[in-house]
């Protein structure tokens, strides 16, 4: 397919190589970052549009999201994708969706799950939303850039789908690192506590496959002075987005709205900014219970 890739940073530069390796024709834009292997440079957003199959899109935001749209959609080709893999809000991906059936085209919002790693290595997780036909025209791509593609519904679903996961993770990775912490002042050895949670009911994705504790579990960013493989604030973006997406809809989440004052507490007033969001452990480790 004949591809234009818009957002050439962490994710998106890898995201669009492995595509170009695959033997799509690819064209990128950046304002800032270089173009990697394969993938011929344009000097706009709308000429790396022009002409494609599919525009593929991975934005910092909604705001910039609706920015770009506003400047590629009327270069777009009739009948061509705008596959979005940013996270945004919700609100962003549908009104971004109607503008492109109103042009002619099609939408899919696909977030991704799997971090710059997964990126790399083409085993991102994507959610997508968007109609059945969408769907299966980015679905080759899909298929090139990760390892799991769902189609979660309608266009919006992907992104209500992104940020319900990571509201779960974010609340998830907090009281995990709560209860390290306080196993610690029992005098529990980490060890054993990992070995009795990881296989009981406590058990979950950010114990048994990203534990917080170094040494403890397989290898995670803990083991790494928790140099972030997902990043505090990218954790406190997506529960921000989860909590205006639960406001606006009068949904009660008491404990992503929880989760996601610590993160803000952590990243704006602490020392999480650059951290992992895993970097909640050593937080509670200095802090009393008053």
């Amino acid at each position: 397919m004949k591809v234009g890739f818009i957002g050439l940073g962490n994710m998106g530069s890898p995201m669009a190589e492995n595509l170009a390796k695959a033997g799509h024709e690819v064209t990128g834009f950046d304002l800032a970052a270089p173009c990697p292997d394969g993938v011929r440079k344009a000097d706009t957003a709308a000429e790396a549009a022009k002409g494609q199959d599919v525009v593929i899109t991975m934005l910092p935001n909604g705001q910039i999201l609706r920015a770009v749209a506003e400047d590629i959609i009327p270069a777009m080709q009739n009948g061509a994708v705008l596959l979005d893999c940013s996270t945004v809000d919700v609100d962003s991906a549908r009104a971004v969706a109607e503008q492109c059936d109103m042009a002619g085209l099609m939408a899919v919002d696909a977030p991704v799950s799997g971090g710059v790693g997964g990126a790399s290595g083409g085993t991102l997780t994507f959610m997508a939303g968007g109609s059945d036909d969408a769907f299966a025209k980015v679905s080759p791509l899909f298929d090139v850039m990760g390892q799991k593609a769902v189609h979660c519904g309608a266009s919006g679903a992907g992104q209500s789908a992104k940020i319900c996961n990571n509201m779960i993770l974010g609340a998830t990775m907090i009281v995990t690192c709560e209860a390290f912490a306080l196993a610690d002042k029992l005098g529990l050895d980490r060890q054993k506590m990992f070995d009795v949670v990881s296989t009981s009911s406590g058990y979950s994705w950010t114990m048994n496959a990203y534990c917080p504790a170094p040494g403890v579990g397989p290898t995670s960013p803990s083991d790494n002075d928790y140099q972030p493989g997902f990043a505090a604030e990218l954790m406190l973006k997506d529960l921000r987005l989860s909590q205006q997406a639960a406001e606006s809809v009068d949904a009660d989440t008491p404990m992503g709205q929880s989760a996601t004052r610590l993160y803000e507490q952590f990243v704006e007033n602490e020392d999480g900014n650059g951290m992992d969001f895993s970097a909640m452990l050593p937080r509670f480790e200095k802090r009393s219970r008053g």
